[in-house]
Parts: C-alpha cells; sequence; structure tokens
C-alpha cells in the first residue's frame, strides 16, 4: 500500500463529493460536509496550503472511507 497523497483542498472536496457528501456549513476557513445516506460528517480546512497525510488520514476516518477507495474517487 502507498502512502497517501498530500493535495489541495479542492482535489479532497471533489473527491468527497464524488462519495456522496455534500456542503452543509462553512464556518471561516473550515468547510463542513456531510453524506445523507451514510449520515457522516467531515471538516475540510480550505487554506492555500495543501492538506497534510496525516489530516488526510483524520478526513477519511470521519468520512469513513478507505485509503484505497479515496485513491479511485480522485
Amino acid at each position: 500500500m502507498s502512502k497517501l497523497p498530500v493535495l489541495k483542498q479542492r482535489k479532497i472536496i471533489a473527491a468527497l463529493k464524488r462519495a456522496g457528501f455534500e456542503k452543509v456549513d462553512q464556518h471561516g476557513s473550515h468547510l463542513y460536509l456531510r453524506n445523507p445516506k451514510t449520515k457522516r460528517t467531515t471538516t475540510v480546512p480550505v487554506h492555500s496550503k495543501e492538506i497534510s497525510r496525516p489530516f488526510l488520514k483524520v478526513i477519511l476516518k470521519e468520512a469513513d472511507i478507505s485509503p484505497e477507495e479515496f485513491r479511485k474517487l480522485l
């Protein structure tokens, strides 16, 4: 298994939307996404920097998406 990629928030948000997540709210620089089917919610920071691998793992855990499944969504 290879490492998760370091990505910009736009790519992460697009992949999560392909997984069925929808934007529910945004407070400052944090976007809240929710999947209506699974009722899972995750938060993605919308900063100008790339999202680090450890934080991407947290996002995927909140979303209940495996790294392999996430790679397919990219």
